[in-house]
């Protein structure tokens, strides 16, 4: 059974939206961190919004980032939209439009492993309210912007998460990853 991971990029007040704030404090640290993050997963789970600025980017970086963006440009992509229309140009992506629940349980249920989301912070909330998310990591960066868009909307069930690592790089960016309390799920 593959894992469904959380990946977020969340300010300490929160904010999850535009992460354009977290590129003052990059560092090698981090980018082997989310290496190595991508390389133990085995496909991505998009929202929208996330998905058009990975396949509006991701194509064309396969120079300056490598492997990275190989594995990014190769993995199979699963882009969660009830608004995309068009066709889905990005190497290896497939919409997901309808039965949001039962699709994704559906990808969990496969062979392979760990299906990613990265940003997409409407579709984590859809996969919190149906208790689809294995893991969260939250990549918690030392800065308060007032405002944007919270990774936890209002109205959402009270869930009860377990530290199981932390990881605090130089640039005072701190990675939790949590599981849901009572859910032991081996990675």
């Amino acid at each position: 059974m593959r894992r469904v991971v959380v990946s977020e990029f969340v300010s300490l007040d929160g904010v999850v939206e535009d992460p354009g704030w977290t590129f003052q404090f990059a560092s090698k640290e981090q980018e082997n961190f989310k290496f190595d993050e991508l390389s133990t997963a085995g496909a991505l789970l998009l929202g929208r919004v996330t998905y058009e600025g990975f396949a509006a980017a991701w194509p064309h970086m396969s120079e300056q980032a490598g492997e990275y963006a190989d594995m990014m440009n190769g993995y199979p992509k699963y882009v969660v939209s009830t608004t995309l229309e068009e066709p889905l140009e990005w190497n290896n992506s497939t919409l997901i439009g309808e039965n949001i629940a039962e699709e994704v349980s559906r990808l969990k249920q496969e062979p392979g492993k760990d299906i990613l989301v990265f940003g997409s912070g409407s579709l984590a909330n859809t996969l919190m309210e149906h208790d689809l998310i294995d893991e969260y990591r939250l990549m918690v960066f030392p800065i308060v912007l007032g405002s944007g868009k919270s990774l936890f909307r209002s109205g959402l069930d009270t869930k009860i998460l377990k530290l199981v690592e932390t990881k605090t790089f130089s640039s005072g960016v701190v990675v939790l990853t949590y599981q849901p309390a009572g859910k032991e799920v081996k990675g």
